[in-house]
């Protein structure tokens, strides 16, 4: 007799506030075999809370790879499983993705359980365009390939988003403000739920003057948001866009875009964002 394989359920958790958490979730949470989680012992805190007692076993980026296999022949035995990050939902900047891979590819059913995601909560309440938005997740801890980073999002892709560590927030601001501009308009949100919630608002001068009227303001979860360019294509002139792709043909891309910035009295960050536009198609 063939064992019917157990269930993955992707369990959404609280960001910060304890009772941002579905009915749902608290059942599943219950009810399942094994909770795997990116940190046990921050976990627990959440499962004690609610009464919840279920098997807990640790799944994080240092041995999700090693540990899916077992968990996948769990779920073969017909046991079923729920993962769970720190906060928000897994897999979004958070580990599983291994798992749920190998769980799909060996035809065991996974189950989202949605819930509370800093990056959505963020959007929500920002006062930026969410029509269209791209998320990046964590950047580069050097700032080398940080602004690597930056400068290759593409044109025309709407709010860009990503997560930041208090550690390194200024030093990322200034990095967007060198790559977007010093007009560009961003948001800060940090602390999403928590008692301390706060979304600060205005260009990277303003947000960093911001954190450094108070030490404690660098201290949390953080989601920067920045702003899409409001200057369209059709705003810069046919003569300039004609001085980009010449000088394109010759030199790096940074330094064409900067060359015609002087040359015709523009913005350099808009240009670069053309012609990186011209180099995708």
């Amino acid at each position: 007799m063939t064992t019917q394989s157990g269930q993955l359920y992707i369990v959404a958790t609280p960001i910060g506030n304890l009772a941002d958490i579905s009915q749902r979730a608290l059942d599943i949470l219950a009810t399942v075999d094994w909770i795997a989680a990116e940190d046990t012992r921050h976990s627990s805190r959440l499962l004690q809370h609610y009464g919840i007692q279920s098997k807990l076993l640790a799944l994080h980026d240092h041995n999700e790879k090693q540990r899916a296999a077992s968990l996948l022949e769990k779920l073969q035995q017909g046991q079923s499983i729920a993962l769970i990050s720190d906060a928000g939902t897994p897999l979004i900047s958070d580990p599983g993705y291994s798992l749920v891979r190998h769980c799909q590819q060996a035809g065991v059913q996974v189950v989202p359980v949605p819930g509370a995601c800093a990056l959505i909560a963020a959007l929500s309440a920002a006062g930026l365009p969410t029509d269209q938005f791209l998320f990046i997740g964590f950047l580069a801890a050097k700032q080398q390939q940080r602004l690597n980073q930056l400068q290759a999002i593409p044109a025309g892709v709407g709010t860009v988003v990503c997560y930041e560590t208090a550690r390194r927030i200024q030093d990322t601001l200034l990095d967007v403000q060198q790559v977007f501009g010093s007009e560009r308009e961003l948001v800060l949100a940090k602390e999403l739920t928590k008692t301390f919630e706060h979304f600060a608002r205005g260009t990277a001068d303003d947000i960093l003057q911001w954190l450094q009227e108070d030490a404690k303001r660098c201290q949390g979860e953080m989601v920067l948001m920045i702003a899409p360019t409001a200057k369209t294509e059709s705003e810069i002139s046919e003569t300039a866009l004609h001085t980009l792709q010449l000088l394109m043909a010759e030199l790096p891309l940074k330094k064409a875009a900067a060359l015609t910035a002087e040359i015709h009295g523009l913005k350099k960050n808009a240009l670069y964002q053309h012609g990186l536009s011209l180099q995708q198609k």
